[in-house]
């Protein structure tokens, strides 16, 4: 990639108009101008004179009009009438002017757009750090963003993958920065910044993708934490085994609730109210405060429900829980004020 290029595959959010875009619009607008000329030439066709043959025709005004707007002008053709030349004067120049400044302005708008998005893209990597990347824009993608959302993360610090170009669009349209390619390619990775992130979640279709998608973010990234998503709960180890520190298996869990939901529709009523931040009650997770060291789950603010520690999970009945200790991570459930 040279230098005055930007990056292949990468779309910032809020995105300016494609160059094609800006040519073709342009393009437009000059044959608008030169149209226009053409007519003004044409109803007044006996005011010009061809040093050729004396008269003036339809092409002879065409050729006119092309070689006066792009200030050629071999003056083979010239206004010889008051009114031709006055036309010339109020329309004809000043039309001549916008052509020029249409035709130089597609020029520079390309530059500058390329030269522009080398910015913001240079900017942007510059600040890509501790940041999460979402492989699959697809429905628990989105339902991923949207949680992460709503416990008030910033769209900054979400890069999202995803092969289908329109998917990417639909991301970057959204405020999010985008990026087009094959998740298990590590190239495609490094242009998320895959080694600078902190969470990776992987949303993928197919279970064997995100099997090899973990596989490849934790060889770039062996600290993110990464959690994934599989249909089947028989290639859960295997994406363990790929690198993932948490499986979700989305089909099995929701056969779960749908088993809950007939026997107890209360409880997978209060199961949907948990997954639901900022409404009803809310579970999150926090550090254990300096002033809570030494003392039990029960004496701490919250409803703590859960310790974690040294990557075990520990409940809040468990004996070694009743004494909090520095580093522990506490799960709580906040119950909102009436």
């Amino acid at each position: 990639m040279r230098e005055d290029e930007a990056e292949p595959g990468v779309q910032l959010p809020s995105a300016p108009m494609s160059p094609l875009r800006a040519v073709l619009r342009r393009m437009a607008l000059a044959l608008g101008v030169l149209g226009a000329v053409f007519l003004l030439v044409a109803v007044d066709l006996d005011g010009y004179r061809d040093n050729a043959d004396g008269t003036v025709s339809l092409l002879d005004a065409l050729y006119y009009v092309t070689v006066s707007l792009s200030t050629t002008g071999y003056g083979d053709i010239t206004p010889v009438t008051d009114t031709a030349r006055i036309v010339n004067i109020v329309a004809v120049t000043p039309l001549r002017v916008a052509f020029l400044i249409i035709l130089v302005g597609t020029t520079l708008e390309v530059l500058t757009k390329r030269t522009r998005d080398v910015f913001r893209i240079r900017r942007w990597r510059s600040r890509l750090h501790d940041h999460t990347l979402i492989i699959g824009y697809g429905t628990k993608g989105r339902s991923a963003i949207r949680t992460m959302l709503e416990n008030e993360r910033a769209k900054e610090s979400i890069v999202v993958i995803d092969p289908v170009r329109a998917l990417v669009e639909e991301a970057t349209s959204d405020g999010f920065v985008g990026v087009q390619g094959d998740a298990t390619r590590s190239e495609v990775l490094n242009r998320a910044g895959i080694r600078t992130a902190a969470q990776v979640i992987i949303a993928v279709q197919r279970d064997d993708t995100a099997a090899l998608v973990t596989l490849t973010a934790r060889s770039l990234n062996p600290s993110a934490t990464i959690v994934a998503a599989v249909r089947e709960a028989e290639n859960d180890p295997l994406v363990r085994q790929s690198g993932a520190d948490v499986v979700i298996t989305s089909s099995e869990a929701a056969g779960r609730m749908l088993g809950v939901a007939t026997q107890s529709p209360a409880i997978s009523a209060l199961i949907e109210d948990f997954l639901v931040f900022g409404k009803g009650l809310d579970l999150y997770e926090r550090d254990v405060a300096a002033d809570e060291v030494g003392r039990s789950p029960a004496e701490c603010d919250g409803m703590v429900i859960a310790v974690a520690r040294g990557g075990d999970l520990l409940t809040y009945a468990d004996p070694q829980a009743q004494t909090l200790q520095a580093g522990d991570r506490l799960i709580v459930i906040h119950v909102p004020r009436v």
